[in-house]
């Protein structure tokens, strides 16, 4: 079955790849066919020349994704195929074993993976997002940044990595099970401690001043029956001229965060219209129900695993004479994306019929119209564009494209 295998996984691997590419380059010919006109429902709000920047910014990006994607293939076919991971094991197996082995193999892999990802990191930070006026970062602030997420992954990483090879090792032939119980335990203890541990290493986060705007957010907050554990601005601005808001946490540890580049451009009843929006996926259980599908998600991917752990051809088809459960958990998690791919329209589907159902509550609760005009602002700024691809959109973007997300609103605005 091992050829057989090889050949499917080569199929794959160039369907998607070149459908990638495919659909990035759709993308950047029907922006550019559409950057020398606002439409319609946009040209007494948004500039031609703003229009045209945000084109612009998007061919860029999507430019700078494709180079990102013919690496990841280089990547994947050199460690599987290319022999890669079959030197790092005859690297490490002779010199450590059992959980000191594993460990090694999973973190040369990452280290080698973000050294070749990190000159397109740095051409996008320095040069794409400086160019279209987006960058605040500093090389300095860039590579501490690094730095902290290099420590915080190992001293994070290594402890649950180890936990996970040994119950791989450990448990017999339910072991997925074991292993899907530990992550989903893990995950939401990172959701509950990420707010008050974690994110402050990266950003200040202030408390709200009292005001107008306070005093909007805390009446929606009580009509909504919302209860957050704090409202905080954040210094995204050090970094980016990006705006946002989000909520973070778990339970009661849930916090709500504006950048501070979000609160200098709207006015107090369009923050509160873009909260009401964020609230919308509490309400309609969004969140939970996004867990529960991660969840699901990742016990069907572990038993696959699990069935695969002892097959030769799984890794002989991939390229690595060897067999163990870290190559195992290796090839697996590296060759999973190409195979579901296909599956990308129907996760962009779900999260843009959530992003119609939050605006509606938005709509209920607070003003579609101030929701419409916070929206066009943060296209303005963000140089999003108006006219996004339709196969692109279907594949990637789970917000709705501008035109149909406003003219859901206005419609609720004026339903007659």
């Amino acid at each position: 079955m091992t050829p057989d295998f090889t050949f499917v996984f080569l199929v794959f691997f160039l369907l998607t790849v070149t459908v990638r590419l495919w659909l990035k380059r759709r993308h950047i010919r029907f922006v550019d066919a559409h950057r020398n006109a606002v439409p319609a429902d946009f040209a007494e709000r948004i500039a031609l020349a703003d229009h045209q920047k945000a084109a612009a910014y998007t061919v860029d990006r999507s430019k700078i994704a494709m180079v990102g994607t013919l690496i990841e293939a280089a990547m994947l076919i050199a460690f599987t195929l290319g022999g890669g991971l079959a030197a790092l094991h005859d690297i490490w197996s002779v010199r450590l074993d059992g959980l000191a082995y594993g460990l090694a193999m999973i973190f040369s892999l990452m280290f080698i993976s973000g050294l070749i990802d990190l000159p397109l990191s740095l051409y996008s930070q320095f040069v794409v997002e400086a160019r279209h006026g987006f960058n605040r970062m500093t090389l300095g602030l860039f590579f501490t940044d690094l730095l902290k997420q290099t420590v915080l992954g190992v001293a994070i990483g290594a402890p649950v990595i180890a936990a996970v090879l040994w119950l791989m090792g450990a448990m017999g032939e339910y072991w997925w099970l074991y292993v899907w119980l530990f992550w989903s335990g893990f995950n939401l203890l990172i959701m509950f401690v990420y707010p008050t541990w974690i994110a402050p290493l990266f950003n200040k986060f202030s408390p709200l001043e009292e005001g107008e705007m306070k005093s909007r957010i805390e009446a929606l907050l009580g009509r909504c029956g919302f209860r957050s554990s704090g409202l905080f601005v954040m210094d995204g601005s050090k970094r980016s001229s990006h705006g946002n808001a989000y909520f973070t946490g778990f339970g009661n540890n849930k916090r709500i965060v504006f950048f501070d580049t979000l609160l200098a451009r709207l006015a107090p009843t369009e923050v509160e219209a873009v909260l009401a929006h964020e609230l919308g996926h509490f309400r309609k259980k969004h969140v939970v129900k996004r867990m529960v599908l991660m969840f699901a998600g990742s016990l069907g991917f572990l038993w696959l695993l699990g069935q695969l752990i002892d097959a030769p051809w799984f890794y002989a088809g991939l390229g690595v004479p060897a067999q163990n459960t870290t190559l195992a958990l290796i090839l697996f998690f590296l060759v999973m994306p190409v195979f579901t791919f296909p599956l990308s329209p129907l996760m962009s589907h779900f999260s843009r019929q959530h992003e119609f159902e939050a605006d509606a509550y938005a709509a209920e609760n607070a003003s579609a119209d101030d929701l419409v005009h916070a929206l066009v602002k943060l296209y303005q700024d963000n140089a999003s564009t108006l006219t996004p691809d339709p196969l692109h959109s279907l594949f990637y973007d789970s917000h709705p494209p501008a035109a149909q997300r406003i003219a859901h609103l206005q419609a609720q605005e004026n339903p007659a």
